[in-house]
């Protein structure tokens, strides 16, 4: 069963997040929480394969609670999937350099949350298409930054499609390669950039503007 934690000062949107996740037959909800506060220690106490979190909570706000969870530093980081209203600039780049396995927003639909949490326990990282190429590149600097991370042409044609969203088996059927031959390109590019997830890949990518 893939274990969930959510968190949300809305008890509605926590019963109808609940329900979905209940509605899965691999799923289940093991903890909810009302603020930040109460989401870190739930996180830590049950270690849920896949954290909920909306961005504006009581006493500590999503965004920090994600960074002491999945941040910088933290060694033994919770897959944290990002909910939230408010699809503003400064929230997906905070959570991108934070960690987070995904950003969705409430209004995405039932089935794009399910898909977020699998993702999210497959290693790999979903972001509302509505909001992935628009966001992604406000990342960007006010100067394109010629960087190319010490990436080889291959390993640049995979994050390319990473930032444009597209799945391993997608990316090994445009490249002509073999989905464990996109998961190597994926190590070997984890290991120069220092990311840690497809959303850190993806921020990269569009902050050197290597994708239009």
């Amino acid at each position: 069963m893939i274990r969930v934690l959510v968190a949300d000062d809305q008890a509605m949107v926590r019963t109808g997040f609940g329900m979905i996740i209940g509605a899965q037959p691999d799923m289940e909800v093991v903890g909810e929480a009302s603020d930040g506060v109460e989401a870190v220690e739930a996180a830590r106490r049950l270690r849920p394969d896949v954290a909920l979190f909306d961005i504006r909570m009581p006493r500590m706000d999503g965004l920090q609670a994600l960074r002491l969870l999945a941040g910088p530093g933290v060694a033994d980081p919770i897959k944290v999937v990002v909910v939230t209203t408010f699809d503003l600039d400064e929230y997906v780049h905070s959570a991108l350099r934070n960690g987070a396995a995904g950003f969705l927003l409430k209004d995405s639909g039932p089935a794009l949350l399910v898909e977020a949490v699998r993702a999210a326990v497959s290693g790999d990282a979903l972001i509302s298409p509505s909001i992935t190429v628009r966001l992604l590149q406000h990342l960007t600097a006010p100067q394109p930054r010629a960087d190319d991370g010490g990436l080889s042409p291959r390993e640049l044609e995979v994050v390319r499609l990473i930032a444009r969203g597209q799945t391993n088996a997608e990316i090994a059927k445009e490249l002509f390669i073999s989905i464990g031959t996109v998961k190597t390109h994926l190590g070997s590019v984890h290991q120069k950039l220092g990311t840690r997830n497809r959303v850190e890949i993806a921020a990269w990518v569009w902050e050197r503007r290597l994708v239009s």
